[in-house]
């Protein structure tokens, strides 16, 4: 996928599952059960330990319409070793310079409208606001008054009940993280994971409707 086609794709999932925890070593069972409920934006969180090896496997074994790419990206060096694996694209929870310079998306993490707009002005097709729970979705709408052209995805602290009301608000996309992967990646049921994947899906197709 083109740089282009990858962000389209992070948005037309509408949810992108942020894959966090204290090793990788569970993220492909997790990742199988979450493109089965309709899920095809993964996240790979590099403080995961065996994070770059499961971006390699996941791209090599998922379905081709599944964008794989690398969350906490905080240098260059992360970013080059996150696409020489395969990484469709990279997100951090911050501005990064540099990592903008690869041939993939890069969605850098913003809070203030005046980081929100910096941002933008790099050229970055995503941003990424973090941490969004302390905010709301009346935030985005706000922001999104006198920045209407600036594509923003929440993260961080995002309920499943609360998509809808984020995607309504004007978001392109949600990244969730614990609410939606539980303890799925460290040993946890992935029947419920399956479940909650539905309900996040659901809520999606809700908000679009």
């Amino acid at each position: 996928m083109s740089g282009l086609s990858v962000t389209e794709a992070v948005v037309r999932s509408g949810v992108v599952a942020v894959l966090r925890a204290p090793t990788a070593d569970a993220f492909s069972a997790v990742s199988d059960v979450l493109v089965e409920a309709g899920i095809t934006a993964l996240e790979v969180t590099l403080t995961s330990r065996g994070a770059i090896e499961a971006i390699g496997g996941l791209r090599r074994r998922l379905p081709a319409h599944v964008a794989v790419g690398a969350g906490t990206v905080l240098t260059p060096d992360d970013a080059k070793a996150s696409v020489d694996a395969g990484a469709a694209f990279l997100v951090s929870p911050v501005s990064v310079p540099g990592i903008e310079g690869f041939d993939v998306p890069a969605y850098p993490g913003a809070f203030t409208p005046s980081e929100i707009f910096a941002a933008a002005r790099t050229g970055a097709p995503l941003i990424k606001l973090f941490p969004a729970s302390v905010v709301g979705p009346r935030y985005l709408k706000d922001v999104h008054g006198p920045l209407p052209g600036v594509r923003i995805m929440p993260t961080g602290g995002i309920e499943i009940a609360d998509v809808a009301a984020w995607l309504t608000a004007g978001a392109a996309a949600v990244g969730l993280g614990g609410p939606l992967i539980g303890d799925a990646a460290a040993g946890g049921s992935l029947a419920r994971l399956a479940e909650r994947a539905r309900r996040a899906v659901d809520a999606v197709a809700y908000a679009r409707a």
